[in-house]
């Protein structure tokens, strides 16, 4: 792109800067590591392990960090996107990558919704180790489209 055509475009700072993109990943894996971290660590509970901690108290910790992580990682992605759409819009990996995200969001919505929180049984645990594998999923997508 010339510097006059990037110049005109909303992100062109994110398009030209040296730092900017590079900047711009680093804040998007910070947020994918609050997200996955405090996901990992709560559905664990869930899961059986560190039995000895009460659900509700660690959700409190937790979830809201994991919102925050994903907000973080959400925006920056947003930004991201925005900066090469037409690439990133006929990659499989980006798409699957997208449709994995919108699954895992309607996975929390039923766990919440069901009210998993107040009680730990097999459909709650099976809510969970389908948010883990659905978040081990999206990073692999968001990995490999680098690749595809």
């Amino acid at each position: 792109m010339s510097a006059a055509a990037a110049a005109l475009t909303p992100f062109a700072a994110l398009q030209t800067h040296p730092w900017a993109f590079p900047a711009l990943e680093a804040v998007h894996i910070a947020g994918i590591a609050v997200l996955v971290g405090n996901l990992v660590l709560f559905e664990a509970r869930l899961l059986g392990l560190g039995s000895a901690i009460a659900v509700r108290p660690l959700a409190w910790l937790a979830l809201p960090l994991a919102i925050a992580g994903f907000a973080l990682a959400a925006a920056s992605g947003l930004l991201m996107f925005a900066t090469q759409p037409a690439d990133l819009l006929p990659n499989p990996a980006f798409r699957l990558k997208m449709l994995l995200i919108l699954v895992a969001g309607a996975n929390a919505v039923w766990f919440q919704a069901r009210g998993s929180l107040d009680r730990v049984d097999v459909p709650g645990r099976l809510l969970a180790g389908g948010s883990l594998l659905l978040w081990l999923a999206v990073l692999a997508c968001g990995r490999a489209i680098a690749y595809v």
